[in-house]
């Protein structure tokens, strides 16, 4: 296992270079590039962070291009994810925007979707909800997700909470984008920090989306 000491400008740099030549051609010549920029620094970051939070998947980097359009054999972004349920935890990214951090339920079963609906349109469970959000924006927090076009079955417009209903997945995100501390060994301490702060979020659901 390598020290953390940040992320090179190589490692955006490859980002950048493969989103013009995302070939294998450009993979076989650079694979040793994002095996010690990328993948390395990302493995030892995530290590830093077991202790608290346990252990990460690094995410591969070939795409699943079996049933996609877009036949590009290779992600432009290196994920790491920490669950605590299923598709509910913490997350991490690196691309050619720079560094990501976030955190939520990224998708959602029908029955699972259900139980988190319920949740939202109860009068104690989904207040809870809209304040951690609320205190999570005011700290610079992006709120995401998929999300319903229309009003879910069974829920009117006119619901106090609509918004958070059409959530088929609920996530926060927070951009570093190219801040110097993505370069040094003290991104650990930032990211620590930020999963902290978005624990309150994945508190809620485990309780209430999972399961």
């Amino acid at each position: 296992m390598v020290d953390f000491a940040g992320f090179s400008t190589a490692a955006l740099d490859f980002y950048d270079d493969l989103e013009l030549d995302n070939t294998r051609s450009f993979w076989t010549a650079n694979k040793i590039v994002y095996d010690e920029q990328v993948r390395a620094p990302m493995t030892a970051l995530t290590a830093l962070l077991e202790s608290e939070f346990g252990p990460a998947k690094i995410f591969r980097p070939y795409r699943d291009v079996r049933f996609a359009k877009d036949k590009t054999p290779y992600k432009t972004h290196q994920g790491a994810f920490v669950a605590v349920a299923e598709a509910t935890g913490w997350y991490a990214d690196l691309s050619a925007a720079g560094f990501r951090v976030g955190a939520g339920f990224y998708r959602a079963d029908p029955e699972r979707l259900a139980r988190y609906r319920r949740a939202v349109a109860d009068g104690v469970h989904g207040p809870a909800l809209e304040r951690v959000l609320a205190r999570l924006r005011r700290a610079g927090w992006e709120v995401g997700g998929d999300r319903l076009k229309t009003s879910p079955r069974g829920f009117g417009a006119d619901h106090p909470r609509i918004e958070l209903l059409r959530h088929r997945s609920l996530v926060v995100n927070r951009s570093y984008g190219f801040e110097p501390v993505i370069h040094t060994p003290e991104l650990a301490d930032r990211v620590r920090k930020d999963w902290r702060q978005v624990r309150p979020l994945i508190e809620w659901a485990v309780a209430n989306a999972t399961g």
